[in-house]
């Protein structure tokens, strides 16, 4: 299995919510030495832009990915930057509004977000 296709597969679920940050991390926690409950648990306050309309879990996620694969601030901006870059903003609050604003969905805004960031760690 891809890890798009993981992260497809935790966003489809029914029966246990994955929010953005835990739905990145639990993609790639055997990559990272974690256990996915590891980190389930270690998402768990991040989702909604930190639970305050902050910085969007997508990115929350990734950058604690990438962390834990060594990667350097360099590459960790170059991610930001790309990711602001095509959506105007990183902040979940300013994201969710443009969306609604354009008529999507929350649940299909934020799991098109998953699914980028997911291909972007690629």
């Amino acid at each position: 299995m891809t890890h798009l296709e993981k992260a497809q597969e935790l966003r489809a679920r029914t029966d246990k919510h994955f929010n953005c940050c835990q739905a990145v991390l639990v993609t790639y926690a055997q990559d990272i030495g974690l256990t996915e409950e590891q980190a389930y648990d270690l998402g768990a306050n991040f989702g909604s832009g930190m639970r305050c309309g902050s910085v969007c879990g997508t990115l929350t996620g990734a950058l604690m990915v990438l962390g834990m694969k060594g990667c350097n601030e360099e590459q960790s901006a170059a991610l930001l930057r790309q990711f602001r870059e095509k959506h105007g903003d990183i902040n979940c609050a300013a994201l969710l509004k443009k969306s609604h604003d354009a008529g999507i969905p929350r649940k299909e805004h934020c799991d098109g977000l998953v699914f980028e960031v997911v291909q972007m760690l690629e």
